[in-house]
Order: structure tokens, then sequence, then C-alpha cells
């Protein structure tokens, strides 16, 4: 029977999930309906789903998007190319790159056109990568992905060239600094970026479902199967000893995964509402839960400013 539910502060959205979808709502009140936004504005069903309702329309590639359009480029961020393309069809684009996507944009282009290959650690065919790489090959830079430890420590590079190490910024803080150990034994004279890519939020909720996983012998993260942060969490909560699930919504929840326990860690992805978040917790309400209790690993309380076309 469930006794204590843990609550991870922080949890649900990050600055940059914050502007990317108040971007595409004050653009639909600016512009009018239809607005199109390439990819999932941010990866999390509901939210694609409610801006649906509002009047934006999604697609994955610029042919997708009428001449003349106003198009949303997604919080992951998007290669030079797919720029260069939109404005060859006088489509008015509206950038809701997070801040902290764009630093390392600026930094894989900065040190690409020093000459310094780059090596990227990042998953596969993800979004934040496939822009990063755009950047890299914009300049004619030489670009390397590392997918996973065992990529890193098969890893080699002809030359004595210095290398720029960069990283995906929802990537898990404790895996990427094997990582990133390899490699530096690997490149000892590699560059590093003045501060690091895993962004702080990324950071911030990682550490919080470390310390849910400590208290909890189970966690529920609420967040899409293809959110990257969401599944790091998970991630990070099994690593730290307890079972862990990733769910959409509450009505994922399998009761079987409770039997037998006494207490359950909830939080939630960078991209996850936090209404989903409140029905989870009226769910343990339900089950005659009443102590809920916060794990806070961090206090936040940045916000980014809005894109000048708003």
């Amino acid at each position: 029977m469930i006794k204590t539910v843990y609550l991870a502060k922080p949890r649900g959205f990050c600055a940059g999930v914050s502007r990317a979808i108040l971007i595409v709502e004050k653009a639909l009140e600016k512009y009018g309906s239809p607005i199109y936004v390439k990819h999932a504005i941010v990866h999390n069903v509901h939210v694609v789903e409610d801006l649906k309702k509002k009047g934006a329309i999604f697609v994955e590639t610029i042919e997708e998007i009428p001449d003349g359009s106003t198009a949303i480029f997604s919080a992951h961020g998007s290669s030079p190319q797919e720029h260069e393309e939109a404005k060859k069809k006088n489509i008015k684009v509206i950038d809701a790159m997070c801040p902290l996507v764009g630093k390392v944009h600026l930094e894989a282009k900065t040190y690409a056109q020093k000459g310094c290959p780059i090596i990227y650690i990042g998953h596969k065919g993800h979004l934040e990568g496939l822009g990063v790489k755009g950047e890299v090959d914009r300049v004619r830079g030489k670009f390397h992905l590392i997918d996973s430890l065992e990529e890193a420590k098969a890893f080699s590079l002809d030359g004595q060239t210095p290398v720029a190490i960069l990283t995906q910024t929802t990537l898990s803080v404790f895996e990427t600094k094997d990582i990133l150990k390899t490699l530096m034994q690997k490149f000892p004279q590699a560059i590093l970026p003045p501060q690091k890519d895993i962004c702080f939020a990324t950071e911030n909720r990682q550490e919080a479902v470390k310390l849910l996983g400590q208290k909890a012998e189970v966690v529920l993260v609420i967040g899409s199967q293809t959110s990257s942060n969401s599944n790091r969490l998970k991630e990070v909560a099994q690593s730290s000893g307890c079972k862990a699930y990733l769910i959409d919504d509450v009505s994922f929840v399998d009761s079987s995964w409770l039997d037998g326990m006494s207490t359950v860690g909830i939080t939630s992805g960078a991209s996850a509402p936090e209404y989903l978040v409140e029905q989870l917790i009226e769910y343990f309400k339900n089950l005659g839960v009443s102590d809920f209790q916060y794990i806070e690993a961090a206090k936040e309380n940045l916000v980014f400013p809005l894109p000048k076309e708003l």
C-alpha cells in the first residue's frame, strides 16, 4: 500500500520549453491561424495536441510549408540549410530554438571555422545534433557523433589537429561524464567550451530524480517516449536502484507496478505540462495517500525573452 509520494523539484517545463510554447501562442495571436510549426515544438504529445486545437499546423519538412507563410522552427534547433530553404520560399520564420541549444550551434560553428574537428556527444537522429551538424557542414568542417561510451572507446582520429568536444543539451549528466573522460584521455588537448553544454534544467531535473530514486521504491516519470530528457530521467532513477517507468499521463499507470510498494516518486520531463502531474497526484489521493513530500535539488527562476518578431 502506498503511504508516501515524493515529488521532485524542479520538474516539468524548463525555460526553453516555456518560451517555445509561448512563441507559438503569441504568434497565433499576432498573425492568426494557420501558423506552421516545423517538427513538434517540444517533444510532448499533450502540448502538441493543445497547440493544434489553437490553430498550429505541425509539419516535418520545409516543403510542406506554403510559400509566403509564417512558420515556427522548434525548440530543438534547425540547421542553417533549413533556414536558407525557408528564405527561398519567402517563409517568415520565427525561431523557437532554445537559447542554450543556440549556444552549442555557435560553439560548433566557431570551432569548425578554426579548423577543429567537432566531436559531438549526442543521440543519433536527434534534432539537436542534426542542427549542430548543419552548422559544421556549412563551414565545411568535420563532424563526428559519439552516441555511447562504447563508441567513445572505439573512436580514433588521424592527425594532430586539436579537436573540440560539444554535447547535446538533454543528455544524462552522469553517463556523459564517463564518455567525456574517455575522450579526454584520447585527446588531452581537446578544446572544451567555456561552460558545459548540458543545460542547467536538464542537470537540475536529473539531480532531483536521483534523490527521488534514493527515497522511493518506484519512480513515475511523466513525459513522451520521444522526449530525450524524459528518457534520461527514467534511466537516472533506475541507476539509483529503484524501478522507474516513463508514462505519457496517468492513464498509462499499471497498478501492478505499485504492488507491495509503500513509497512512490513523481517527476516530469522538461516538456511535460504540470497538469499531467496534478492528475497523477489526484490518482494517488484517490488511493488514500495523504503524505506528499517535496524533494528539492535546486531553485529555478530563469525566463528567456521572446524573439523580436513577437
